[in-house]
């Protein structure tokens, strides 16, 4: 689904959250503000100009994910976190920047990975919802875009040894503590 359509169709109020999606729909944010603050980590740090311009390339892409988001949760129902979250992305981002862009990659390749897994649930959860297609297209195009950067970090890594499994590993849960949380 393009942006143009998902803004048109928010706008236009024809996409409603429901309220068991609620909780969901606001890890998504927070998500989203995280991802937001992993590329600005990257950038902060980095002074490698094609993992720079990654950067800014996939933050842009966020910074849409975060705007429909910041549509489809109503500031109350956001988590109380966002800080938090911000801070956290912004170190997911710049620590593995100061390691080189082969750290970067490998991160945003663990975080999208399990970023595609949380979206896929709320997808299947809406599957055999006529009501909730149009927030299913929504969650659709997302992890798409989400699937794109991580095949894409994914392609410029080589296997990851054991610091690279060790630093997957804390991402990993990192992000399922951060969903739990939000």
């Amino acid at each position: 689904m393009q942006t143009t359509l998902i803004n048109d169709l928010l706008i236009q109020g024809q996409v409603k959250v429901p309220a068991d999606m609620m909780p969901a729909l606001r890890s998504d944010h927070a998500g989203e503000t995280g991802a937001v603050y992993i590329y600005r980590g990257i950038c902060a740090v980095s002074f490698d100009a094609s993992l720079r311009a990654f950067a800014r390339e996939h933050q842009a892409t966020e910074e849409r994910h975060l705007a429909i988001m910041n549509q489809l949760v109503p500031q109350r129902k956001q988590s109380r976190l966002l800080a938090v979250w911000r801070a956290a992305g912004w170190i997911t981002g710049a620590l593995p920047a100061l390691f080189g862009a082969e750290a970067v990659y490998r991160t945003i390749d663990t975080v999208e990975s399990f970023v595609d897994q949380h979206y896929l649930e709320q997808i299947d959860a809406l599957r055999d919802r006529p009501d909730d297609q149009a927030l299913r297209g929504i969650l659709e195009a997302c992890r798409a875009d989400e699937l794109l950067h991580r095949d894409e970090a994914r392609s410029r890594v080589g296997s990851p040894g054991r610091l690279g499994d060790l630093w997957g590993a804390i991402v990993g849960l990192g992000s399922c503590a951060g969903v739990y949380v939000a």
